[in-house]
């Protein structure tokens, strides 16, 4: 993700999502075919980087085809989509290793599903980010005036475009702002820490499920239900998130608050932890087995709040440069995510069941105040960022709609008044 973005951003959405999607279709077949356990592990980590592509350049994708007051829904849906793959996969792959398809056939679903995303891609995806629509116009009018006048897009002006300044400037934000913006490294810490906590259970529910409660793999799945039944109760609460965003718009003069999106992801902030706790001390039998399943659901449910309400901040917040922010947090998550799973079963080995899960509740506890900071301090956080919208800068509805507006009528692109021999 944090070449990818950069390249979105360079090169256009579109162009990489078809790229990255295609090469990732193409490497689930090392999963269904692979003889040998090198070529699964290699083919699945490739699978991995092609496919990280669409968890930034999609947030891009939705920032650029939506204002701020109507991209709510749309960004609840994205933001909630990679909560719900975890939590299906061990349900679809539990039953099917248990079939006589046997486990390969997982892939076989993955390449179907892949290759249908992919020419999705192809014939259905345009290209939505305005700056590489400018500089792709400007070069169309160049062209069509015989090369007499010479027509440059607004947001090159004064910037150099040469391969190594390209390199420097645009390859290298995501990783310039998980160094230097407060802003991308505590909300990557923050979904980073409910993000993994989520793959750990990969390891901890069929400890806690199978192999104390004999669980059969298939039905070890099945307990996933309660996170998925979260994940969908905080997806339904978008539009209550929504609302309370207007009426903060309303009450700003229509200008848009980046910190009004942080109310639900405070409310999951104090539900995580609690959600945590109440699985940790409740997994070990006697206690009955609904009961850490029904644990699930106030984490899904947190964890997807969270999730929609941090990842719209970062879109509100850094506009045209959100993928390269939302890439600082992927990759993030992403490594935290690969560590977790490895941990959990010497944490439930040598603490046992309650204890274990109680280190990820005590973590989750300890960024629980990072939507409260935010929306307390965001604003005076954003004044003194290089990338980060000012208040000031901050548009409104109306200023939206008459700068697509111009943007359209005069093409966004300047040409110099002298003509080019």
């Amino acid at each position: 993700p944090l070449i990818f973005a950069p390249l979105g951003e360079l090169y256009g959405r579109r162009i990489v999502l078809i790229a990255t999607g295609s090469i990732f279709t193409l490497f689930h077949l090392g999963g269904a075919l692979g003889h040998n356990a090198a070529t699964i592990l290699v083919t699945r980590a490739l699978a991995g980087i092609f496919g990280s592509a669409p968890l930034t350049n999609a947030g891009g994708a939705l920032s650029d085809m939506w204002i701020p007051r109507e991209r709510g829904i749309a960004s609840s849906l994205y933001g909630t989509a990679p909560w719900m793959g975890p939590v299906l996969g061990p349900i679809v792959g539990g039953w099917i290793s248990e079939t006589r398809l046997g486990w390969r056939f997982a892939f076989w679903i993955m390449f179907i599903v892949s290759a249908m995303n992919a020419l999705a891609c192809i014939f259905i995806t345009p290209e939505t980010f305005g700056p590489v629509l400018l500089r792709r116009r400007a070069k169309r009018l160049s062209k069509a005036s015989s090369g007499k006048l010479a027509y440059i897009s607004k947001f090159d002006v004064g910037r150099s475009q040469s391969l190594k300044h390209i390199l420097q400037r645009d390859m290298g934000r995501p990783f310039y702002f998980l160094s230097t913006e407060p802003i991308v490294l505590l909300m990557a810490i923050y979904i980073a820490i409910a993000y993994a906590t989520l793959y750990a259970f990969f390891a901890a529910y069929p400890i806690v499920f199978q192999r104390h409660r004999h669980f059969s793999a298939g039905q070890g799945g099945l307990a996933f239900l309660g996170i998925g039944l979260g994940c969908i109760i905080g997806l339904s609460c978008a539009p209550l998130q929504n609302r309370l965003y207007w009426r903060a718009m309303d009450r700003n003069g229509g200008r848009t608050i980046p910190e009004a999106r942080l109310y639900l992801p405070m409310v999951g902030g104090v539900v995580l932890p609690a959600s945590l706790f109440w699985f940790a001390w409740t997994s070990d039998p006697p206690v009955p087995w609904i009961v850490p399943v029904l644990a699930g659901t106030p984490f899904g449910f947190s964890c997807a709040v969270i999730m929609q309400g941090l990842t719209q901040y970062l879109m509100d917040t850094y506009s045209i440069y959100c993928a390269s922010a939302i890439a600082s947090t992927v990759v993030t998550r992403s490594v935290v995510a690969c560590i977790f799973p490895l941990i959990s079963p010497a944490l439930y080995g040598n603490l046992g069941d309650a204890w274990a899960c109680s280190v990820f509740a005590f973590l989750a506890l300890a960024c629980g105040p990072v939507p409260f900071l935010f929306f307390r301090y965001g604003s005076w956080v954003r004044s003194r960022s290089k990338f980060a919208l000012h208040d000031e800068a901050l548009p409104t509805v109306a200023a939206v709609t008459i700068e697509n507006t111009d943007i359209e009528k005069a093409g966004g692109v300047a040409s110099s008044e002298k003509a080019v021999n």
